[in-house]
């Protein structure tokens, strides 16, 4: 294994930089490259078959251009509609990000557990599966809101974050889940860029959890024992619009490059 071999983490957006933070802290010598799909943004509005698509095929490209030791796909949207297709097609391994309904059903007190994801994500079996598998005696309430992936991108630039889509996301799923809500998961990596303004309108009462810290112990538990150095600066790939060199800096990443 080359030392300097990268990990690579893959994102259609910003959410997957969430990730990245909580990687840095399991493994902080270890060379990174952030990939964002900026183009196909936002990956929420679109078909199963137009996802799992792109998201092989991009990630076929960044492997054969990177040679990474390991693949994490940061995104929930991408994970429970490609995953599968992807290990089929890549001979590294592949990290997915699912909804963290496991944690959240041990976290709940009330037994009544909101998830907030895109439209894709909250309609997908995988997502059905969790639900019967760790929260089959909790109830569970999906929201679309996909109002936030674009809330966190602007966030991340530095511009001002639209109140009215978080009032927006927080109302809609207040409202189908009633009184007793006490737990959120936060089922896209681009929302925990909003935990100020999620928490400030969701109130004390609401608790938050997401994949981000256990997506990184697995990447930490695949690569033990492997030689990591770093042989240049991380940095990041994008295939569309890129971010300003000031707004991925606190992450990092020092510059870009586009595919």
């Amino acid at each position: 294994m080359d030392a300097s071999a990268p990990i690579l983490l893959f994102d259609s957006g910003v959410g997957g930089l969430t990730v990245l933070t909580r990687l840095r802290e399991v493994l902080p010598g270890a060379p990174v490259i952030y990939a964002a799909d900026t183009a196909g943004l936002p990956y929420g509005e679109k078909t199963e078959a137009e996802i799992a698509a792109r998201v092989a095929g991009l990630l076929g490209v960044l492997t054969e251009r990177y040679k990474p030791r390991l693949a994490c796909i940061a995104c929930n949207t991408a994970s429970t509609i490609a995953l599968g297709m992807v290990r089929d097609v890549l001979a590294i391994p592949i990290v997915g990000t699912v909804p963290a309904i496991k944690p959240a059903a041990a976290m709940t007190r009330t037994g009544t557990i909101g998830l907030l994801g895109t439209g894709a994500t909250i309609r997908q079996a995988y997502v059905d599966n969790l639900e019967a598998e760790f929260a089959a005696d909790k109830r569970l309430v999906r929201h679309a809101a996909p109002g936030l992936v674009t809330a966190a991108e602007a966030k991340l630039r530095g511009e001002r974050v639209d109140p009215a889509a978080i009032s927006a996301a927080v109302a809609g799923l207040v409202e189908r889940a009633g009184p007793d809500l006490d737990t959120v998961v936060l089922a896209c990596t681009h929302f925990p860029l909003l935990a100020d303004e999620l928490t400030k309108a969701f109130g004390p009462g609401v608790r938050f959890v997401d994949g981000a810290a256990g997506i990184a112990r697995r990447v930490a538990h695949l690569v033990a024992g492997q030689p990591l150095e770093r042989s240049r600066p991380d940095f990041a790939v994008f295939t569309g619009p890129v971010p300003a060199a000031e707004c991925l800096a606190p992450y990092g990443l020092d510059h870009t490059e586009r595919i």
